[in-house]
């Protein structure tokens, strides 16, 4: 009979220790997710579009030129009074960071990112960018 006790708190224990980890772990992962709507621009588009679509829906007449040009061939998605803009899927994150800086280089605007969020899991991307720590403006469409 004692040994039956021991066994089962040893299990309840167990337990006890693995439930708190799994807890512990989901809050740490939704705290690296998560990001105050009050620090970013955001708006809210039609999801499962291309990217043309939310180009077009943003970078209207009065704000800014669509797919400018330069002169050696690339193309700014949205040059904007102060912002060279690049507009991408979060996923490509890394590789709109460094058009950005390009098009903020060539054009003497500041540089900014439209990041589409298609999930809530797509925050993680924002962070990779925040870590960064190099002034490029970000505005979040809620593709979702």
């Amino acid at each position: 009979m004692g040994r039956k006790k021991k066994k089962n708190i040893n299990n309840r224990i167990i337990s006890f220790v693995i439930t708190f980890l799994m807890m512990s772990l989901g809050i740490y992962y939704y705290g690296l997710n998560y990001v105050p709507d009050k620090w970013y621009d955001a708006q809210t588009m039609m999801p499962n579009q291309p990217e043309s679509y939310y180009v077009d829906q943003w970078c209207t007449a009065d704000f800014g030129r669509k797919e400018v040009v330069l002169w050696d061939s690339t193309r700014v998605d949205c040059l904007a009074k102060d912002y060279a803009i690049e507009f991408d899927f979060a996923k490509k994150w890394a590789e709109s960071v460094g058009q950005s800086l390009y098009y903020s280089k060539m054009t003497g605007k500041k540089p900014a990112i439209a990041l589409i969020l298609t999930n809530l899991t797509d925050y993680r991307y924002l962070k990779r960018i925040e870590r960064l720590d190099n002034d490029i403006k970000v505005f979040l469409i809620k593709a979702y």
